[in-house]
């Protein structure tokens, strides 16, 4: 894990001293800096300590702010989105030094897309070091369980996410009823023998546009490992979670940051707008390469 982030979790476990703590952190680095707790894990912890899953979740929350990559505001957010399945999904803000600043990706939006990418069905907590700001609220209320997420601080616990964003506006104010974490019925026909193009193909087909329709998904070589990201839009539109935002967080909340990136894949039927133009800036300036472009 680069940037230390197994220097940072040992460095927690020293000086807290605090034995719930000590065993979430352990169990991160015994799975490699996978950034993700099984509902078995969270159960039998929980019982351990007499802890409910929230109490729990608030205790991971140091855990998943050393996850936190931010040059510019050196400020660092974890977060923790727990799944309808029982599963933790951590999540942390990232900053990319050198490029603008609407480049960042929130704690609670890593979190989101965490989930999102593994298969998670819905999010039923979200639990935050501080409070959401408004585009993490906005961000929220795009997914198919926003009428019921429960949002929990340190300070503050079982907050609906409507009385932190009351008379929000959202996807059904534009009569769109198949949301973010709802299967997407997207088909291209696209076929490719490089599996690397074929699975940004396919990352761009659970992309999540129905305001734009530009769906766009990214792949990445890292070391042997293929990691995707897609695009999710939303309602607001500045809040929306940009497809390689999507797939660096996914390699660095699994754990893979230490492997380099060796190419990148980017697939995207353009409808209303083309994300071709920010990916690249961001491949060239935090990764140092060019992205290899399909049209679908």
């Amino acid at each position: 894990m680069n940037d230390c982030i197994d220097k940072r979790l040992e460095k927690l476990i020293n000086e807290l001293q605090d034995e719930v703590l000590d065993r979430i952190a352990r169990r991160i680095l015994e799975q490699g800096g996978e950034a993700r707790l099984s509902r078995d894990w969270v159960r039998r912890c929980g019982d351990d300590f007499n802890l409910t899953p929230v109490e729990l979740a608030l205790r991971c929350l140091p855990v998943a702010a050393c996850y936190a990559l931010t040059p510019v505001s050196h400020f660092n957010v974890g977060a923790v989105a727990i799944g309808q399945s029982g599963t933790f999904y951590f999540g942390a803000n990232q900053e990319f030094s050198g490029d603008a600043i609407q480049q960042t990706v929130h704690a609670e939006q890593s979190a989101v897309g965490h989930a999102w990418l593994a298969g998670e069905p819905a999010l039923t907590d979200m639990v935050v070091n501080y409070t959401p700001c408004g585009h993490c609220r906005q961000f929220m209320n795009e997914l198919n369980s926003a009428e019921r997420l429960q949002i929990h601080l340190p300070h503050s616990r079982n907050n609906s996410l409507r009385s932190y964003l009351p008379d929000a506006f959202g996807p059904k104010d534009l009569n769109i009823s198949r949301v973010l974490f709802d299967p997407q019925p997207n088909s291209f026909g696209f076929t490719h023998a490089d599996p690397l193009v074929q699975a940004a193909a396919d990352a761009a087909g659970q992309a999540y546009a129905p305001y734009s329709q530009a769906l766009s998904g990214v792949a990445l070589q890292v070391g042997e490992r293929i990691i995707t990201g897609r695009y999710a839009e939303n309602a607001a539109f500045n809040p929306s979670f940009l497809p390689l935002q999507c797939a660096l967080n996914y390699r660095r909340l699994s754990g893979l940051s230490d492997l380099p990136v060796s190419r990148i894949i980017m697939a995207e039927r353009q409808g209303g707008l083309s994300h071709r133009s920010i990916t690249e800036q961001l491949a060239n300036r935090y990764l140092g390469l060019e992205i290899e472009y399909f049209a679908l």
